[in-house]
């Protein structure tokens, strides 16, 4: 059980960049983990982590022994939880998301998932570009749009639309636009959910339009584009998922709303190469209930 702790610890230090960190998460004195770390090292033969007084990052060695050991130990601690009489799940569970959707959508539900499973820590890595979740050991992805590959398992959870927001500031100044061809007059803010294309299309009535766009203000961030419209910098192209708060506090307006876009949808993607486990499996069932009996809409007419 010694190694077991050992080779678990390594793998914290490793992801997290740090000795105390790690000591912090698991219970223990930074000198001891340090001390349990060189000791694997010792037996390996080889240096799996490079210190600094400013980080600790793992070697060439260290991440080939990484990407191997993380699924190991993930292995064990499923074959310990399947045994368990009481259901309980324990280890680390990491959920790779969007950052909007993670903030706004998916913790403030996962409050009874968390007090069900007490033992199981929750690691959730919000980034709005797409991880590579076999890389960074990530046991499931929430992934928005249409996946790249079939190469994992995937669950559709839901779709979301994609939404156009302005400040009423802006629209004191410029106007609210009335067709999707206004918006060629109009300053343009893009965010990770807008349209790829410059040429976006909009459906009403069975009726399709498309309208050339150009950005003024661009951002990978959500939560960025949704600040630059509510400063005032333009209409931004997001998501009915991420500008909901905004809309229903009236910090931003609704463009367009009788005009629809192509909906995206929202996955749960378990990356091939990594067993799919049981917390995963669990995670993603509460989370699909959740976002069925609790959808985030704008209005309750969406």
């Amino acid at each position: 059980m010694k190694d077991l702790l050992t080779l678990k610890l390594y793998t914290r230090v490793a992801r997290l960049g740090s000795f105390s960190a790690a000591a912090r998460e698991g219970g223990l004195a930074q000198s001891q983990v340090s001390r349990m770390v060189a000791e694997l090292e010792a037996n390996l033969g080889v240096r799996l982590l490079t210190r600094t007084t400013r980080a600790v990052v793992p070697t060439e060695a260290g991440l080939e022994f990484l990407s191997r050991m993380e699924p190991a130990l993930a292995a064990i601690e499923d074959a310990q939880n399947s045994v368990r009489e009481t259901g309980e799940l324990r280890g680390l569970l990491r959920v790779g998301m969007p950052s909007t959707m993670g903030t706004r959508v998916i913790m403030p539900r996962l409050s009874p998932f968390t007090e069900r499973h007490p033992r199981l820590r929750v690691e959730l890595l919000l980034d709005d570009t797409w991880q590579d979740l076999v890389r960074d050991a990530v046991d499931v992805g929430i992934r928005v749009g249409v996946l790249p590959d079939a190469s994992g398992t995937r669950r559709l959870l839901g779709t979301m639309h994609r939404a156009f927001v302005a400040s009423p500031a802006y629209v004191a100044r410029h106007g609210m636009p009335k067709e999707p061809a206004d918006l060629e007059k109009h300053r343009i803010v893009t965010g990770p959910a807008a349209p790829n294309s410059r040429s976006w299309k909009f459906e009403r009535d069975g009726k399709t339009v498309a309208v050339e766009v150009e950005p003024h203000v661009a951002t990978n961030d959500t939560a960025g584009a949704l600040a630059a419209a509510a400063s005032g910098l333009g209409i931004a192209a997001t998501t009915s998922w991420a500008c909901r708060r905004e809309v229903q506090t009236g910090e931003l307006l609704l463009m367009l709303p009788d005009w629809k876009t192509t909906e995206l949808p929202v996955h749960a993607y378990f990356p091939m190469g990594r067993a799919t486990r049981k917390a995963a499996r669990a995670f993603v069932d509460f989370i699909a209930v959740e976002l069925k009996t609790n959808p985030p809409l704008i209005r309750e007419s969406e």
